[in-house]
């Protein structure tokens, strides 16, 4: 089982903050699991579209789309944040 957790504006715009898929060896990498969570629905698609500005953390440490994914891991994804 992969967790898979919204914030922000994304959490907003899928309508939920976490969603729990089943692992499966066709998902191995967090890019993998952002495909397949776009694939979900049309907001889902929507709202990750924007991945050349969205981040992702693995396990709670900041990841790039490459990482490995394993059974049991958690994956977050955000926008950008910005401060002022």
């Amino acid at each position: 089982m992969i967790t898979v957790r919204y914030f922000a504006s994304l959490r907003e715009a899928v309508g939920q903050d976490i969603e729990y898929f089943n692992y499966g060896e066709d998902v191995q990498t967090v890019r993998a699991v952002l495909d397949f969570c776009r694939a979900q629905s049309k907001q889902h698609a929507e709202a990750l579209s924007i991945t050349k500005v969205l981040r992702a953390a693995l396990n709670q440490t900041l990841t790039s789309l490459e990482a490995q994914v394993a059974d049991g891991d958690e994956i977050a994804f955000f926008p950008p944040v910005t401060g002022g």
